[in-house]
């Protein structure tokens, strides 16, 4: 669990998170979405610690990070899994060993020991007869499967996903949801993911927060945003004509 409480984050002169409060819930796909420009990247970065707030809290399992000396917050960059969007493989290294480095760098596991850890989550991605082939020589889709097996190996309690879906095709992005949703719960992992994908909102979206300006300006479930009249999440949500369909569908059937 992640609990946000009232962050600012300011850059000269730009006020970008603007008191911020929310709570991240272990075992949920928390997802956090926003035009560009409404602080969806600097919150992410707030959470991973990459940026430390001027004002407010953030609390890792009831952990503030504010009073963690750095033994402690390295500590905790050890419980994190990131999955970037670009999927950030090293391209001179194999699929293997892509998985095995967070392994390499924060655990005492032997050699053989870090290879049975990685082949286990290289096949829980569904990722078998890969290991020993190239990020270049992978599709988009598996090279994200590496991502997501890199960035559960070593067991995280809290999982960033960066536009995981960016690049590519539908069918693939749903493919990529669902194994991210899957692996939430099956780990009871608190993963919170940056978006601007609306199947992901609607999919996989157990927890959304609608970011505009800095502020929240709206949080709640998949299902519980087709029932909001908060103007900027409609504006935002169906500015296509599909989902203008799919909460018209939903309307209808309410009445």
């Amino acid at each position: 669990m992640i609990e946000v409480k009232n962050i600012h984050k300011t850059f000269g002169q730009n006020h970008v998170l603007k008191g911020i409060s929310t709570l991240f819930e272990a075992g949920k796909t928390n997802l956090i979405i926003g035009q560009s420009g409404s602080g969806k990247t600097v919150f992410l970065k707030s959470l991973l610690g990459l940026h430390t707030p001027d004002e407010g809290e953030i609390l890792y399992s009831d952990r503030r990070y504010s009073e963690m000396d750095s033994t402690q917050r390295r500590n905790l960059r050890k419980e994190m899994g990131m999955v970037f969007q670009g999927s950030a493989l090293f391209d001179s290294m194999t699929v293997l060993e892509n998985v095995m480095f967070p392994l390499k760098m924060f655990s005492k596991m032997s050699e053989s020991e870090m290879k049975d850890r990685a082949n286990f989550v290289i096949n829980r991605v569904n990722l078998s007869n890969a290991n020993d082939r190239l990020p270049s020589e992978i599709s988009g889709g598996m090279q994200k499967r590496v991502a997501i097996a890199r960035a559960i190996v070593n067991n995280p309690k809290y999982l960033f996903c960066d536009e995981p879906n960016s690049g590519l095709d539908p069918k693939t992005a749903i493919v990529i949801d669902n194994l991210i949703h899957e692996i939430t719960a099956e780990y009871n992992i608190t993963t919170v993911i940056n978006t601007h994908d609306m199947n992901s909102v609607m999919e996989i979206g157990e927890k959304i927060v609608f970011l505009k300006n800095g502020h929240k300006e709206w949080e709640g479930t998949n299902k519980e945003i087709f029932k909001t009249d908060n103007a900027a999440v409609t504006d935002f949500v169906y500015s296509s004509e599909l989902f203008k369909k799919v909460r018209q569908m939903y309307i209808e059937e309410r009445d």
